[in-house]
């Protein structure tokens, strides 16, 4: 009998992996714009029809406070920021040409990367800043009427939610759509350097 281990790790890494072609790459991209596309419209839906809804409770409810109107505005302010910027990816995603060349799909995604980088940083930030005030003030109002505890607690649960999403679900976020981003940057950036080699 062979007393002689079997090397699984040097067997695994002599195994040759299979390039993606060319073919398969753009498909990708054209999915990563279409899935793109998808969540822009999605996310100007919903920041559409929630400032709505919020324009309808100011006008339905009529505020007294001023800051509970200051807060309203905040909050449409922050959502109409984030739109705007957000909507700049746009372009990016709908451009699309089967004749483009690797260093132009590269080119396409560097600009998609730079811009999201952007915007998941300073936009984002100045997004849920004024969101986060906003969401206090126009809370001042109501949460004046209740007993102290049931203030504080109301305060806790919005400021924790706040928190959850800052610290939580914005991170994984932005670190999944990163990953997806640098995969189709470094496959394309592997044919090209191959083809160069060539």
């Amino acid at each position: 009998m062979d007393n002689n281990p079997i090397d699984f790790k040097r067997i695994w890494r002599q195994q040759e992996v299979a390039q993606p072609t060319m073919e398969e790459l753009r498909h990708k991209v054209k999915q990563f714009k279409q899935k793109g596309l998808r969540k822009l419209i999605l996310c100007n839906v919903l920041l559409v029809a929630t400032s709505i809804f919020i324009l309808l409770i100011w006008y339905y409810c009529q505020p007294q406070f001023l800051t509970t109107k200051i807060g309203i505005v905040l909050v449409i302010l922050a959502m109409a920021m984030f739109i705007f910027f957000y909507n700049q990816l746009l372009s990016l995603f709908i451009k699309t040409n089967a004749a483009q060349t690797n260093s132009n799909y590269l080119q396409e995604l560097s600009s998609i990367k730079t811009k999201q980088k952007n915007l998941q940083t300073t936009i984002m930030s100045t997004y849920f800043l004024m969101l986060s005030a906003g969401i206090c003030l126009y809370m001042y109002e109501y949460t004046s009427r209740m007993t102290l505890f049931w203030g504080i607690f109301t305060y806790g649960i919005t400021l924790a939610w706040i928190a959850f999403n800052w610290f939580y679900i914005k991170p994984k976020t932005i670190k999944k759509q990163e990953a997806k981003l640098n995969e189709l940057i470094d496959k394309f950036e592997q044919i090209n350097n191959q083809l160069n080699e060539n």
